[in-house]
């Protein structure tokens, strides 16, 4: 690979190839064509004259599509080159790339170009847990194409590359002879499927054709979200990346209806994630809704009916991942699908409730009554497996499925401060935070929508009680902040965590201990400058770089800053939402997964952690949400309130044309500022 990686994608198929736009995959290296958790192509070389070429620039002009400029290498900067290959590459439902060779001379030349193609077939989870694979991979040369093919038994994937012109195919790839007259050019067109048996795939389509349908649809997608004005240019400019690469990760599964939700992130979780999904969908509504629509139907539609151990899935739970390769084919992975998550549940009933205050959609709220109400009873029936009242997870798959089941699912990242690991079950803070919620607001449907006062008033009673009984079992009142869980004894987890300001999200801290939260999330164990770490710094596992133990990620931030705005702290919240929105320009307005958890002093840049997704759903969200949370956005009854709070710096703000049950409407914030 060369020392720059370049991606384009739609849904979940995309390409990851190197600044010459090859391809070089190594069995523990996520580049190459993925679609549907399978890699369809690990090699696609490109040489003339038998040789590699060098970059001139890189054109990334959309997300599905990028062009290479490149240069065969005259070996002295004192010869200047006579030729110019350009690669153009659009994703579809494997790639189309064009190749064009200008030849600048005063003579003619005759060229061997060659594209060297070849696959693994490698499963994403073969790739990331670096595994060998175990069917038969063949390769077949037919008249016009070359058939890379894939087959265990009944799991079967094909590779087509074709070629418009004539050709010599091999089982190594293809061949051109190019002649190209003084000051002409020559060009070939390459198409490679990703070829799925009983998939339905749209009629073909030229490049050119593709590439139109594609810009038409974000420039439709982009006009359709509200219109940001800014002083600040950055987070103008944030703001764009963020719905661009919103639509880029937009996924249509067969049971959607031609919808989208999003997916979670690239590379490796390029499909169905309730939580991601769940979260993400929260924070676009007053930008995006019809996102929130979707995970809705979707996550409805694949709601747990039974118990399965190997799946970890109970009747009301939602799930947690959907897979479609060969290890979830064969059960090497449970993840077709996999339900090992203890907050989607919780989670879902808060979705359909806040979709509902924003957009006004009663008949979904009808129509997923029996899943809402599901999802409810799974937190009682199932979710409590100390016997305690409080959702807890121990994983019932104990050789592939995760070991934690909430947001920071990592092995390390539930810890008490001495670094000591709990036993299981464990019962996480926020999980309880978003039972309250759950309960709360499906209280409200039960009342408004589904004629179940009764419901009504057992789940507020049920949600008072947990909030009381929560204040005092999971409060710390040596350090005055919250456990970051309760162990399999019911003792206190006593890390000092970002999951306090998803307490404050979701409601459930008792107004005497807000402020102590608060001022534990600005303070300068957990805020870097840059944003609030997962864990506090002086913690025995605390690690700038680690993932769950240090990091900051912008969508947990995202979330603190709304509940920080939930309390009242507005102040706190800007300061939050600052430097987050600051952080972003250093990754050219498209922020990762999470980044290094150092303190803002230490550096003028906030630091890259070595394997974040990117982009990914939620992050690319935390910006939406970030600015709803500025802004005070909340909708009361038909109208939209509206309470400005911004960090110094970023001047005015103007919002226009937010969607929701009030039609469109605009928010603009004074032009005095605050932190």
């Amino acid at each position: 690979m060369g020392a720059t990686r370049v991606t384009i994608l739609e849904g979940n198929t995309f390409v990851v190839s190197d600044d010459r736009g090859d391809i070089e995959a190594s069995r523990a290296d996520p580049t190459g064509l993925f679609s549907f958790d399978t890699r369809f192509l690990s090699t696609w070389v490109l040489t003339v004259d038998g040789r590699r070429l060098d970059v001139l620039s890189v054109d990334n002009r959309h997300y599905f599509e990028t062009c290479y400029f490149l240069i065969p290498s005259t070996g002295t900067v004192y010869v200047n080159p006579t030729l110019t290959v350009m690669r153009q590459r659009v994703v579809a439902d494997g790639f189309h790339e064009r190749v064009t060779i200008l030849n600048h001379g005063g003579q003619p030349v005759d060229l061997d170009v060659r594209i060297a193609a070849g696959n693994d077939f490698a499963d994403v989870f073969e790739v990331k847990d670096v595994l060998r694979k175990r069917g038969r991979s063949r390769v077949l040369v037919e008249p016009g194409r070359l058939l890379l093919r894939y087959e265990r038994e009944t799991f079967h994937r094909e590779t087509i590359i074709t070629a418009g012109g004539p050709v010599q195919i091999d089982e190594h790839g293809l061949r051109f002879a190019a002649h190209i007259e003084a000051q002409g050019d020559w060009a070939v067109d390459l198409r490679v499927v990703a070829s799925i048996p009983l998939q339905v795939r749209p009629p073909r389509t030229s490049t050119d054709a593709r590439r139109r349908d594609l810009r038409d649809g974000l420039e439709q997608w982009i006009a359709a979200a509200p219109t940001l004005n800014c002083d600040w240019e950055p987070l103008v400019a944030t703001y764009r990346r963020s719905l661009i690469d919103l639509a880029a990760l937009r996924f249509s599964p067969a049971l959607a209806g031609g919808k989208s939700l999003p997916a979670a992130g690239l590379p490796w979780y390029m499909t169905i994630f309730g939580r991601d999904s769940i979260l993400t969908s929260l924070q676009t509504l007053p930008f995006t809704p019809e996102l929130a629509a979707t995970t809705i139907r979707v996550l409805g539609t694949w709601q747990g009916t039974r118990s399965d151990d190997f799946r970890e899935e109970d009747p009301g739970k939602i799930l947690h991942e959907m897979r479609y390769g060969e290890m979830s084919a064969f059960e090497e992975r449970p993840h077709s699908p996999y339900f090992g998550a203890a907050d989607t549940s919780p989670l879902f009933v808060v979705l359909l409730d806040e979709y509902e205050r924003w957009s006004g959609d009663r008949q979904l709220v009808c129509d997923y009554e029996d899943e809402a109400r599901a999802a409810l009873r799974w937190i009682d029936e199932y979710a409590d497996l100390m016997g305690n009242g409080y959702i807890a997870y121990q994983r019932r798959n104990e050789d592939t499925g995760l070991e934690n089941q909430c947001w920071k699912d990592s092995w390390d990242s539930i810890c008490y401060a001495d670094g000591r690991l709990p036993g299981h079950p464990r019962a996480t803070c926020e999980l309880q935070g978003y039972a309250y919620d759950a309960k709360l607001r499906g209280a409200r449907l039960a009342r408004e929508y589904w004629n179940d006062p009764g419901l009504a008033d057992r789940l507020e009673r049920e949600a008072a009680d947990l909030k009381r009984r929560f204040n005092q079992d999971f409060w710390i009142a040596d350090g005055q902040y919250f456990a970051l869980a309760l162990d399999a004894n019911g003792e206190r987890v006593d890390a000092l965590s970002s999951n306090l300001g998803h307490l404050l999200w979701s409601g459930i801290v008792d107004e005497d201990k807000a402020r102590c939260v608060a001022d534990h999330l600005l303070g300068p164990r957990l805020f870097s400058g840059w944003g609030v770490r997962t864990l506090a710094r002086g913690e025995r596992r605390y690690n700038p770089i680690g993932y769950h133990v240090g990091t900051v990620w912008p969508f947990d931030n995202s979330f603190i800053a709304w509940g920080l705005r939930r309390y009242g702290f507005k102040g706190e919240a800007a300061r939050v939402a600052a430097g987050i929105l600051e952080a972003a320009p250093a990754f050219t307005g498209r922020l990762p997964e999470a980044f290094g958890g150092y303190d803002r002093a230490l550096t003028t840049y906030p630091v890259r952690y070595p394997t974040a997704c990117s982009p990914q759903a939620w992050s690319t969200g935390a910006p939406l949400l970030l600015l709803r949370t500025m802004l005070g956005l909340e909708p009361i009854g038909d109208h939209l309130l509206v309470d400005p709070a911004l960090p110094v710096g970023i001047g005015r703000i103007e919002l226009l044309d937010i969607p929701g049950r009030w039609g469109r409407c605009s928010a603009r914030s004074p032009v005095t500022a605050r932190r």
